[in-house]
Protein backbone atom coordinates (compact mmCIF):
# COMPACT_ATOMS: atom_id res chain seq x y z
CA UNK A 1 0.00 0.00 0.00
CA UNK A 2 1.36 3.46 -0.78
CA UNK A 3 0.89 5.48 1.98
CA UNK A 4 2.10 9.28 1.96
CA UNK A 5 3.30 9.76 5.87
CA UNK A 6 3.23 13.68 7.28
CA UNK A 7 3.91 15.30 10.21
CA UNK A 8 2.12 18.36 11.12
CA UNK A 9 3.56 20.69 13.59
CA UNK A 10 1.00 19.96 16.19
CA UNK A 11 1.60 19.56 20.16
CA UNK A 12 0.60 15.78 19.58
CA UNK A 13 3.21 14.75 16.94
CA UNK A 14 0.68 12.56 15.08
CA UNK A 15 2.11 11.35 11.81
CA UNK A 16 -0.65 11.43 9.42
CA UNK A 17 -1.35 9.06 6.62
CA UNK A 18 -4.69 9.91 5.16
CA UNK A 19 -4.02 12.75 2.03
CA UNK A 20 -6.64 15.62 1.87
CA UNK A 21 -7.42 16.83 -1.49
CA UNK A 22 -9.19 20.06 -1.92
CA UNK A 23 -11.47 19.67 -5.03
CA UNK A 24 -12.98 22.55 -7.31
CA UNK A 25 -16.28 22.22 -8.66
CA UNK A 26 -16.66 25.12 -10.95
CA UNK A 27 -18.29 26.90 -13.97
CA UNK A 28 -16.19 30.78 -12.93
CA UNK A 29 -12.50 30.32 -14.62
CA UNK A 30 -11.73 33.35 -11.97
CA UNK A 31 -12.77 30.76 -9.28
CA UNK A 32 -10.60 28.28 -10.12
CA UNK A 33 -7.89 30.91 -10.29
CA UNK A 34 -8.45 32.31 -7.00
CA UNK A 35 -8.92 28.90 -5.47
CA UNK A 36 -5.95 27.76 -6.97
CA UNK A 37 -4.06 30.77 -6.07
CA UNK A 38 -5.29 30.32 -2.13
CA UNK A 39 -3.97 26.81 -2.28
CA UNK A 40 -0.30 27.98 -3.31
CA UNK A 41 -0.41 29.85 -0.06
CA UNK A 42 -2.04 26.90 2.05
CA UNK A 43 1.31 25.16 0.22
CA UNK A 44 3.70 27.76 1.52
CA UNK A 45 2.83 27.63 5.03
CA UNK A 46 3.31 24.17 5.27
CA UNK A 47 4.33 22.40 2.07
CA UNK A 48 2.74 18.45 3.30
CA UNK A 49 -0.66 20.04 3.96
CA UNK A 50 -1.41 20.17 -0.01
CA UNK A 51 0.27 18.77 -2.43
CA UNK A 52 -2.67 17.78 -4.92
CA UNK A 53 -5.74 18.84 -6.31
CA UNK A 54 -9.00 17.94 -8.07
CA UNK A 55 -10.75 19.45 -10.57
CA UNK A 56 -14.34 18.36 -11.27
CA UNK A 57 -15.19 18.07 -14.92
CA UNK A 58 -18.98 18.47 -15.56
CA UNK A 59 -20.07 18.04 -19.32
CA UNK A 60 -24.08 19.19 -19.07
CA UNK A 61 -24.70 15.18 -20.10
CA UNK A 62 -23.44 13.08 -17.14
CA UNK A 63 -25.34 15.42 -15.22
CA UNK A 64 -27.34 18.04 -14.92
CA UNK A 65 -24.62 20.46 -14.53
CA UNK A 66 -21.89 21.95 -15.73
CA UNK A 67 -18.22 23.31 -15.12
CA UNK A 68 -14.85 24.07 -17.07
CA UNK A 69 -13.33 22.36 -19.00
CA UNK A 70 -9.63 21.26 -18.38
CA UNK A 71 -8.19 23.44 -21.10
CA UNK A 72 -8.32 26.63 -18.54
CA UNK A 73 -5.71 24.82 -16.57
CA UNK A 74 -3.50 25.99 -19.66
CA UNK A 75 -3.34 29.62 -18.25
CA UNK A 76 -2.61 29.03 -14.55
CA UNK A 77 0.69 28.46 -13.27
CA UNK A 78 1.15 25.88 -10.20
CA UNK A 79 3.14 23.87 -8.30
CA UNK A 80 0.38 21.77 -7.31
CA UNK A 81 -0.15 18.26 -8.70
CA UNK A 82 -3.25 18.24 -11.01
CA UNK A 83 -6.50 15.14 -10.81
CA UNK A 84 -8.94 15.62 -13.39
CA UNK A 85 -12.44 13.97 -12.21
CA UNK A 86 -14.59 13.38 -15.51
CA UNK A 87 -17.73 13.14 -15.14
CA UNK A 88 -18.89 12.95 -18.49
CA UNK A 89 -20.01 10.97 -21.55
CA UNK A 90 -17.23 8.77 -22.73
CA UNK A 91 -14.34 9.75 -20.71
CA UNK A 92 -11.99 8.94 -22.93
CA UNK A 93 -12.24 11.80 -25.40
CA UNK A 94 -11.23 14.28 -22.63
CA UNK A 95 -8.08 12.52 -22.07
CA UNK A 96 -5.78 14.52 -24.48
CA UNK A 97 -7.80 18.00 -22.87
CA UNK A 98 -7.08 16.79 -19.19
CA UNK A 99 -3.03 16.22 -20.58
CA UNK A 100 -3.42 19.63 -21.65
CA UNK A 101 -4.81 21.25 -18.66
CA UNK A 102 -1.20 19.84 -16.70
CA UNK A 103 -3.09 16.59 -15.40
CA UNK A 104 -0.87 14.37 -13.34
CA UNK A 105 -3.58 11.86 -12.90
CA UNK A 106 -7.10 11.45 -14.77
CA UNK A 107 -10.34 9.50 -13.22
CA UNK A 108 -13.18 8.59 -15.62
CA UNK A 109 -16.88 7.90 -14.05
CA UNK A 110 -17.65 4.31 -15.44
CA UNK A 111 -21.41 4.70 -15.71
CA UNK A 112 -20.81 6.51 -19.22
CA UNK A 113 -18.05 4.93 -20.49
CA UNK A 114 -18.16 2.43 -23.22
CA UNK A 115 -14.87 0.32 -22.82
CA UNK A 116 -12.66 0.72 -19.54
CA UNK A 117 -9.49 -0.56 -20.97
CA UNK A 118 -9.93 1.45 -23.87
CA UNK A 119 -9.90 4.62 -21.14
CA UNK A 120 -7.41 3.10 -19.18
CA UNK A 121 -5.18 2.48 -22.48
CA UNK A 122 -5.67 6.44 -23.12
CA UNK A 123 -4.29 7.43 -20.29
CA UNK A 124 -1.43 5.17 -20.01
CA UNK A 125 -0.48 6.28 -23.38
CA UNK A 126 -0.73 9.95 -22.84
CA UNK A 127 1.66 8.90 -19.69
CA UNK A 128 -0.89 10.14 -17.06
CA UNK A 129 -1.77 8.01 -13.79
CA UNK A 130 -5.26 6.21 -14.25
CA UNK A 131 -8.58 5.76 -11.92
CA UNK A 132 -11.89 5.05 -12.48
CA UNK A 133 -14.71 6.29 -10.52
CA UNK A 134 -17.59 5.04 -8.93
CA UNK A 135 -20.62 6.67 -8.78
CA UNK A 136 -22.46 5.95 -5.00
CA UNK A 137 -24.65 3.57 -6.05
CA UNK A 138 -23.09 1.98 -8.40
CA UNK A 139 -21.53 -1.75 -7.00
CA UNK A 140 -17.82 -2.50 -7.25
CA UNK A 141 -18.40 -5.30 -9.48
CA UNK A 142 -19.25 -3.08 -12.32
CA UNK A 143 -15.19 -2.93 -12.63
CA UNK A 144 -13.89 -5.38 -14.68
CA UNK A 145 -11.84 -7.48 -12.31
CA UNK A 146 -9.17 -7.86 -15.74
CA UNK A 147 -8.62 -4.00 -14.99
CA UNK A 148 -7.57 -3.60 -11.10
CA UNK A 149 -4.14 -4.65 -11.84
CA UNK A 150 -3.36 -1.79 -14.25
CA UNK A 151 -5.51 1.00 -12.19
CA UNK A 152 -3.73 3.66 -9.96
CA UNK A 153 -6.11 4.28 -7.98
CA UNK A 154 -10.27 4.04 -7.54
CA UNK A 155 -12.46 6.37 -6.63
CA UNK A 156 -15.60 5.87 -4.56
CA UNK A 157 -18.28 8.89 -4.94
CA UNK A 158 -20.03 9.35 -1.33
CA UNK A 159 -22.51 11.65 -2.74
CA UNK A 160 -24.34 11.59 -5.99
CA UNK A 161 -21.62 12.27 -8.64
CA UNK A 162 -22.42 16.38 -10.30
CA UNK A 163 -23.27 18.06 -7.39
CA UNK A 164 -21.39 19.59 -4.57
CA UNK A 165 -22.66 20.60 -0.97
CA UNK A 166 -24.38 17.16 -0.57
CA UNK A 167 -23.89 14.66 2.57
CA UNK A 168 -21.59 11.91 3.40
CA UNK A 169 -23.77 8.40 1.74
CA UNK A 170 -22.41 5.60 4.72
CA UNK A 171 -24.18 3.04 2.47
CA UNK A 172 -20.54 3.76 0.42
CA UNK A 173 -18.04 1.84 3.22
CA UNK A 174 -19.17 -1.20 2.39
CA UNK A 175 -17.65 -0.69 -1.16
CA UNK A 176 -14.28 0.94 0.23
CA UNK A 177 -14.20 -2.19 2.74
CA UNK A 178 -14.70 -4.44 -0.38
CA UNK A 179 -12.06 -2.52 -2.58
CA UNK A 180 -9.69 -3.10 0.50
CA UNK A 181 -10.71 -6.59 0.25
CA UNK A 182 -9.87 -6.50 -3.32
CA UNK A 183 -6.39 -4.66 -3.29
CA UNK A 184 -4.80 -7.22 -0.57
CA UNK A 185 -4.20 -9.47 -3.37
CA UNK A 186 -3.17 -7.32 -5.69
CA UNK A 187 0.71 -7.14 -5.87
CA UNK A 188 0.67 -3.47 -6.72
CA UNK A 189 -2.31 -2.35 -4.99
CA UNK A 190 -4.13 0.78 -6.15
CA UNK A 191 -5.11 3.99 -4.09
CA UNK A 192 -8.10 4.48 -2.73
CA UNK A 193 -9.69 7.86 -2.85
CA UNK A 194 -13.59 8.78 -1.43
CA UNK A 195 -15.01 12.27 -2.93
CA UNK A 196 -17.93 14.00 -1.49
CA UNK A 197 -19.50 14.52 1.93
CA UNK A 198 -16.85 13.93 3.69
CA UNK A 199 -16.55 15.75 7.17
CA UNK A 200 -15.06 15.75 10.48
CA UNK A 201 -17.81 13.40 11.86
CA UNK A 202 -17.41 11.10 8.61
CA UNK A 203 -13.62 10.61 7.74
CA UNK A 204 -12.39 8.07 10.75
CA UNK A 205 -15.02 5.68 9.64
CA UNK A 206 -13.47 6.11 5.70
CA UNK A 207 -10.37 5.85 7.11
CA UNK A 208 -10.99 2.82 8.93
CA UNK A 209 -12.81 1.17 6.27
CA UNK A 210 -10.00 1.75 4.19
CA UNK A 211 -9.38 4.77 2.25
CA UNK A 212 -5.75 6.19 1.54
CA UNK A 213 -7.20 9.57 0.22
CA UNK A 214 -10.31 12.08 1.32
CA UNK A 215 -11.79 14.73 -1.16
CA UNK A 216 -13.28 17.52 0.10
CA UNK A 217 -14.76 20.30 -1.66
CA UNK A 218 -17.22 23.20 -0.60
CA UNK A 219 -17.03 22.43 2.78
CA UNK A 220 -13.09 22.82 2.80
CA UNK A 221 -13.46 26.04 1.77
CA UNK A 222 -15.90 27.48 4.10
CA UNK A 223 -13.58 28.31 6.90
CA UNK A 224 -9.32 28.89 7.16
CA UNK A 225 -7.92 26.76 4.76
CA UNK A 226 -4.85 25.47 7.03
CA UNK A 227 -7.11 24.76 9.90
CA UNK A 228 -9.86 22.72 8.59
CA UNK A 229 -7.26 20.58 6.69
CA UNK A 230 -5.87 19.95 10.10
CA UNK A 231 -9.02 19.34 11.61
CA UNK A 232 -9.97 17.27 9.08
CA UNK A 233 -6.45 14.74 9.22
CA UNK A 234 -6.61 14.26 13.22
CA UNK A 235 -10.21 13.65 13.37
CA UNK A 236 -9.31 10.95 11.01
CA UNK A 237 -7.23 9.04 13.92
CA UNK A 238 -8.35 10.88 17.25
Amino acid sequence: MKWEVRQINLTSHIKYMITIIPAILTNDSNELKEKIAALEKLRVEDPELCRRIQIDIIDGVFADNKTIFPDVLMEIETSLLIDFHLMTKEPVDWVERCVRGMADRIFGQIEQMSSQNEFIGKVQEVGARVGLALDAGTPVEKIGTEVFLNLDAVLVMGVKAGFGGQEFDARVLAKIKKLDEIRSRDTTPFSICVDGGVNENDIKSVVSAGADEVVVGRHLFREDLVEHVRKLQEAAYG
